[in-house]
């Protein structure tokens, strides 16, 4: 890539939405550290938060198309169970900690980038253009995190407190208890699969087809 194309693909993306993103995640950062330990960092949505900054300060096509294929469905879930909260409605239930005022506004206020990162990213691929490689490369990411917080990370615990346990939802889909629907492995891989088909790859296809290429 010439120094031509670099520059114009930079120029793309306002120099203060860099500096916005940043200054949020030097903030975000050291309060999850203190709040819910490194862990926490292991999370696709936390994941994809640290390969956007670094995306957005080299103009990486790659980086961030493979955080909007990554995060896009997952998030639009959580953005529509949000909305249905404010009602008093659970949908899904990735939402319902944001309504527990057990946790401190300030927390639940962080973490309402899960509500505006899928659209930043939306905006960041169609400046960027969509790099076609990004569903494989993040889909191997995935799987790895995956594999890591099934052997490694803590498993579902009902008095885990602020402690990320079933971290990426590798034991079932509440953090108090395991589910118990299928062996454990069953689960596991049900989720290395299920992810790549039902969640990545239809985001890869609709970047594919209606994103404009990178530069």
């Amino acid at each position: 890539m010439t120094d031509d194309v670099v520059a114009h693909a930079s120029n793309r993306v306002p120099l203060w939405l860099k500096f916005a993103y940043t200054a949020f995640m030097i903030v975000l950062v050291p309060v999850y550290w203190h709040y819910y330990g490194p862990t926490n960092f292991l999370y696709f949505c936390d994941v994809a938060l640290f390969l956007t900054l670094v995306g957005l300060w080299t103009d990486s096509a790659l980086l961030i198309s493979m955080c909007a294929v990554g995060i896009l469905a997952p998030q639009a879930l959580w953005v529509l169970d949000f909305a249905v909260n404010i009602f008093g409605v659970s949908l899904i239930g990735m939402a319902d900690y944001m309504f527990k005022h057990e946790k401190s506004l300030f927390l639940r206020g962080l973490s309402l980038f899960h509500g505006w990162l899928p659209f930043l990213l939306v905006y960041l691929v169609w400046q960027y253009g969509y790099d076609r490689r990004a569903f494989l490369a993040w889909t191997v990411l995935a799987w790895a995190l995956l594999l890591i917080c099934f052997f490694v990370m803590a498993p579902p615990n009902p008095n885990a407190g602020l402690t990320p346990v079933n971290i990426n939802y590798v034991w079932g889909p509440r953090d108090d208890a395991a589910q118990t629907w299928v062996p454990p492995y069953v689960w596991l891989g049900g989720l290395i699969v299920g992810l790549s088909a039902l969640l990545f790859w239809p985001a890869h296809i609709l970047f594919a087809r209606y994103a404009p290429k990178p530069a």
